[in-house]
Order: structure tokens, then C-alpha cells, then sequence
């Protein structure tokens, strides 16, 4: 058995333990990785540790610290408020709100995982109090940041649109950002539906306090008894219990004192605001500069950060890196190149296509969506050059194959909105984004090949 062949088996194995005795998956992969690294590679430490994500770990950890001092001065609540405010109450325009936010700060030219990590916490903080599925809130966001994603002044659109003009391949920069803006819209409004969207129209708007607004057509209450009468509706009409996290409020109002901006609260919106400015103008590591932020603001109100470093998400931080250290190790090894390779050399060139867009959706899952691309792409080069095969279809369909997977809890921005929300089961909502980045790999890479490759665009 080659090598090659043995690690992608260890790695199901992996799976199979983690998945029947609730082992952190991380902590197994470590395990696997010193042992196919080590017995199999012939990797010494320092191999093995080459596939560590560093500035993963940095970004998780700055990301969730800096947001629970957020969340324990009230700052989220209060960003939760405007947010209302912004939408005249209607709570179902919202994801679509984050969705648009992400995708415009991915457009010009922010990285897909900094512009998760700006809007993710902030999306599920509104979830968990608004009772929205959050598996909900966090796709909208990561498949906004893909929409916009392959713009022509985007990072990842550079990039791509830079390894064809290098493969002296035909390209179209509007064709490969309209293709990933059009996929993501489409699945995001399928996830909008099916986790429980139309329901939250069917909710109606709430008012400033978070409370069902009134109708249009009843008298206001008097001012003596608008606190009484909004009590009481909230009371009568409970939000539906398959839109509620667990555990949820039964009824989401904002006192004053949360919608109020004290000096410490002013203190961590401008710190958010300096997060995303030294991102997106200054080029600087987004979880390098959360954590010197969070160590500022813990500085100056220590009793509100107490409690922080705790609420960090560790077990996340454990399985994103255990996990990308043993996908470290199969590159390393080869076995990425090895199964690439293998396909490429196929001699129908569209099941041949097929299959580089399935492996691009499985790899991604795990590494880098850029990397792996910028492998596949001159991969496909031999049987595009043969002309049965249209170059611009193919690298739309490999660039929408290798980045909507990163729902997926591996993934970088899957991690991010894993560790990001607050108060969920975080075993339950890591099963959920897992399966659901199960079925965008199985799916979406077909959808893209039979839409993008098969009319044979460019």
C-alpha cells in the first residue's frame, strides 16, 4: 500500500473515532499526524510542525478574545440595537444585511477570513438573541464573503485571474466574479429558506426594545404603559421554538442601561473600528491586532475582562489546528499532488474536469481555497490547451468548487463562525456545519461542472 494511500486512510479513521467517541478531533489528528508523519513520511518534528496554522491560531484566538470582552461589557447588545434600528425591526432582513456586508468588504479587497472575523461575531450575537438558527447566520455570512470574493480588485479574484495570465490561459474577470457572486446568492437564499427564513418574515418587526413592534393600525400605548404592554405581547407571542438556540430567551428585550454607550462600550466600538481599518487599509494580521486591542481594553476595565480569556474557544482552536496540522502532513507527503495528478491524467477530459472540481471542493474543506486552486488551475492546463475544454468555465467552476466549501468547520471562516458564536451547543453546531459542508462538497462541485464546464464557456 503506497504511502499516499495510507494517510488519506489514517484520516478517515480519524473521522470514524472522532465522530462515534466524542474525541476532540484535533487532539486525534495531532495523534495522526506524528504517527503517519513520523512512521510513514519520515518527517522529523520539524515536518510535521510545518503544516501548524500559526496565524490560524493567532486569528481564533485574538478574534474570540477581543468579542468577549465585547459581549461581557455589552457592547454586542448594543451593536444588536443599532442593528434593529438599522432594518425598522425587521430581524429577517438581517442575515441578508450581513450578507451584503461581508461580500461588499470582500469585494474591495479585504481577505475573505478577516471579513469574517470583522462580522461574524457581531452576526451571531444577534442570532443567539433573536432566536435565529445560527447555522443560518453564519452561512449568510461566509457565503457573502465568498460572493464577493473574486471581484476584479479582490484578493482571491488577483490572484486567480494571476495564476491563468501566467498559465497563458483565456480569461474573463467579470465572468469568474459574476459566476461566484451568482452561486453564493443562490445558496444562500436555498439556506434562507430551509433554516427557517421565511418564518422570520412571517414574525413581523420588533421595536427599539426588542419586542414585537405594534401594528400599523393600533393605537400606540400610552407612554406609562409601553413597557407593561410590550412585556405582554412578547409574552403572547413566543418566538417559534425551531428558530431558537439553545438555550434562548423567551423574550429578547434591551433594557436602557444595554442601549446606552458607556466609556467602555465607546472604548470597544472604536477598538472594533480600529480592527477593521489596520485590516482592510493597513494590510496588518487581523488576530495580532484583536489580541493587542483586547489587551488594551483589558488594561483599562479589568472587571469586565475578566472572565475573557476564559471564554475563549479553546476545544475550536484544538480541532482547527489538530486537523490542518495532519493536512499539513498529506502535503508534505504528497498525497495532495499524488491524487491531483491521478486525475489529470485521465483521458475524458470532462469527467477528468469533473473530479479536479470535487477534489478542489474536498481539499479546500481543510487547507487554503487559494492554494489549493493555484495547484489545480495549471493541473487542468493539459486538456484546456486541447480546446475540449472551455478555460474560462473551468477555473469559474474550480473557483466556486474550492471556496463555498468554507462553510466547512475546517475551514478558516467555518472555524471562525464556529468559535464566534455565543451560548449554542458548540458540539451540536460543529456537527451541523459539518454536515452541511458535506452536502455543499457533494453538490455544489457537480452544480458548478454542469452549469460552468459543460456549455463549454471560453
Amino acid at each position: 500500500m503506497s504511502p499516499e494511500l495510507i494517510s488519506i486512510l489514517v484520516l478517515v479513521v480519524v473521522f470514524v473515532i472522532a465522530t462515534t467517541r466524542s474525541v476532540n478531533m484535533g487532539a486525534l489528528a495531532f495523534a495522526a499526524a506524528f504517527g503517519v508523519g513520523g512512521l510513514v513520511a519520515d518527517l522529523d518534528a520539524d515536518g510535521i510542525f510545518a503544516g501548524f496554522p500559526g496565524d490560524l491560531f493567532v486569528v481564533l484566538v485574538g478574534v474570540t478574545y477581543l468579542f468577549a470582552i465585547a459581549r461581557a461589557n455589552g457592547t454586542t447588545d448594543w451593536l444588536v440595537h443599532a442593528a434593529v434600528r438599522l432594518v425598522r425591526g425587521r430581524v429577517a432582513l438581517i442575515p441578508w444585511v450581513m450578507f451584503a456586508l461581508t461580500g461588499a468588504l470582500t469585494a474591495i479587497g479585504a481577505v475573505s477570513p478577516a471579513a469574517v472575523a470583522i462580522v461574524a461575531p457581531i452576526a451571531l450575537s444577534f442570532a443567539t438573541r433573536y432566536g435565529i438558527s445560527p447555522l443560518l447566520m453564519g452561512a449568510m455570512v461566509v457565503h457573502g464573503a465568498q460572493a464577493g470574493g473574486f471581484s476584479p480588485i479582490s484578493i482571491y479574484g488577483s490572484i486567480v485571474n494571476g495564476i491563468v495570465d501566467r498559465e497563458n490561459l483565456p480569461g474573463n474577470e467579470l465572468v469568474l466574479f459574476l459566476a461566484s457572486l451568482a452561486a453564493n446568492l443562490v445558496i444562500a437564499g436555498v439556506v434562507f429558506v430551509v433554516c427557517g427564513g421565511l418564518k422570520l418574515w412571517a414574525q413581523g418587526a420588533v421595536d427599539e426594545t426588542g419586542a414585537p413592534a405594534p401594528a400599523a393600525s393600533s393605537p400606540a400605548p400610552a407612554a406609562g404603559n409601553r413597557a407593561a404592554g410590550a412585556a405582554r405581547v412578547g409574552a403572547a407571542a413566543p418566538r417559534p421554538a425551531e428558530l431558537r438556540t439553545d438555550p434562548a430567551p423567551a423574550t429578547p428585550t434591551l433594557s436602557p442601561e444595554e442601549t446606552s454607550l458607556t466609556p467602555s462600550r465607546t472604548a470597544t466600538l472604536t477598538s472594533l473600528l480600529a480592527l477593521v481599518v489596520a485590516v482592510l487599509v493597513f494590510d496588518l494580521d487581523a488576530g495580532l491586532t484583536a489580541i493587542t486591542l483586547a489587551v488594551i481594553l483589558s488594561t483599562a476595565w479589568p472587571e469586565d475582562s475578566r472572565k475573557a480569556v476564559g471564554e475563549i474557544a479553546w476545544p475550536t482552536v484544538l480541532l482547527i489546528c489538530g486537523v490542518l496540522t495532519y493536512v499539513g502532513v498529506l502535503d508534505e507527503m504528497g498525497t495532495i499532488t499524488w491524487a491531483g495528478e491521478g486525475v489529470g491524467g485521465i483521458g475524458v477530459p470532462l469527467l477528468a474536469a469533473l473530479l479536479l472540481c470535487y477534489i478542489g471542493a474536498l481539499v479546500s474543506a481543510f487547507a487554503s481555497s487559494v492554494g489549493i486552486m493555484g495547484a489545480l488551475i495549471p493541473l487542468a492546463v493539459p486538456f484546456l490547451e486541447r480546446g475540449e475544454i472551455g478555460a474560462i468555465g473551468m477555473v469559474a467552476a474550480l473557483a466556486v468548487s474550492a471556496t463555498v466549501v468554507d462553510v466547512s468547520p475546517f475551514s478558516t471562516n467555518g472555524a471562525l463562525v464556529l468559535a464566534a458564536a455565543p451560548d449554542v451547543d458548540r458540539e451540536r453546531f460543529f456537527r451541523q456545519l459539518m454536515v452541511y459542508g458535506g452536502i455543499v462538497v457533494a453538490v455544489v462541485p457537480a452544480a458548478a461542472w454542469l452549469v460552468m464546464v459543460v456549455p463549454g464557456w471560453g
